[in-house]
């Protein structure tokens, strides 16, 4: 397969590990043959320590028709117009998360995509690694009986004690649910199935934060979204889940994800991560479960990746444009019915994932 040239847009914090991921483990199919950012000077800087041949303008990007496949790591804000502009483009594309920042502005990107012919993904993929994959297939092996309830929970104080900039956060298109939110809805739709609907509630702690860490230490900033959010998820399995990310919390003794099934519980790792502990309860005890063969270390760029396999044999990706696009939507859902008290019922449908294969044709 001969490998995709890919133009990185966005050169910001996330964009390392994903370059350093290419150049080890993905060079035979993503080719980065350029990059571009807001500030020039970064995108220069980067292209020279990662040997990107091009640092460019995102207009050159979206221009230039040597280039196939845009990787969108922009700020969240900027998903939305980034990705329409390169799917109008007639760029594959993949975005880190989320998709967009509403729900009419995902479903006009996946509808431009179709009508160009080009492949859409999103993060995040971390659903791809040994621990989310293992556990699927355990599930899918009935080691737990007919899966009956779930819960999820992320927390923490905030980013601010090691971002440098991490205003963005507690702005609109921030927050623990777009923010943390998507790992873990997307791990538990890998293991579930789609999302039928979401009711949450909502609040925040703090109306200002500070900075502690980088050039502005000792600054405020102020915090206009909420950063406690909670409710619960039903799956067109009938299956329900209890969901909350809080950057309200300092600390917890809650697990990452847990799935109640008839005959046992399962215990899983951090969806942000590729791997980690998996534990499984049945029969009166817990036991350790040795993971599958798979990615296990931090793999980000995996999904894109895949995706180049995906679009070699003309099939969607694993970690789809759709399956973006559905997790956008429930991420949305609970802050419309915190706001509004309804019981939201989502309007995307999305097929559960395929389980990753580890061969030439995927990875």
């Amino acid at each position: 397969m001969q490998a995709i040239k890919t133009a990185v847009i966005g050169c910001g914090t996330i964009s390392k590990v994903y370059l350093e991921n290419i150049r080890t483990l993905f060079a035979d199919r993503i080719d980065l043959f350029a990059c571009a950012d807001i500030d020039s000077a970064r995108a220069e800087a980067y292209a020279e320590t990662w040997n990107i041949p091009r640092a460019i303008s995102a207009d050159e990007v979206y221009a230039d028709p040597a280039i196939d496949l845009v990787l969108n790591l922009t700020v969240p804000a900027a998903h939305g117009p980034v990705n329409a502009r390169a799917v109008a483009a007639g760029k594959h594309l993949f975005c880190e998360k989320p998709f967009a920042l509403s729900a009419t502005q995902g479903r006009r990107i996946l509808k431009r995509a179709a009508q160009r012919g080009v492949t859409v993904g999103c993060a995040p993929d971390t659903f791809l690694g040994t621990g989310i994959q293992t556990c699927r297939r355990l599930l899918d092996e009935g080691v737990i009986g007919r899966p009956t309830g779930a819960a999820a929970f992320f927390t923490c104080p905030g980013h601010e004690g090691w971002h440098p900039a991490p205003e963005f956060y507690y702005r609109p298109g921030g927050g623990p649910m777009l923010d943390m939110g998507p790992y873990y809805l997307t791990a538990l739709v890998a293991l579930l199935g789609p999302i039928a609907s979401v009711s949450g509630m909502s609040d925040r702690a703090y109306s200002e934060r500070g900075f502690h860490a980088g050039p502005q230490a000792g600054g405020r900033f102020p915090v206009t979204i909420d950063t406690h959010v909670s409710g619960s998820v039903r799956f067109r399995s009938g299956t329900v889940a209890t969901v909350m990310m809080s950057f309200d919390i300092e600390v917890a003794e809650l697990p990452r994800i847990e799935i109640y099934g008839t005959e046992g519980t399962l215990s899983l790792p951090d969806p942000n991560a590729f791997g980690g502990p998996i534990r499984l309860y049945r029969d009166g005890n817990w036991s350790e479960i040795a993971p599958d063969a798979g990615f296990a270390d931090n793999a980000r760029g995996l999904g894109l990746y895949e995706m180049a396999a995906a679009i070699a044999a003309g099939r969607p990706p694993l970690a789809s444009g759709a399956l973006g696009q559905h997790i956008l939507e429930a991420l949305l859902a609970f802050e419309t019915s915190a706001r509004s008290g309804r019981h939201m019922r989502l309007k995307s449908r999305v097929e559960r994932p395929a389980a990753l294969k580890l061969n030439q044709e995927t990875v």
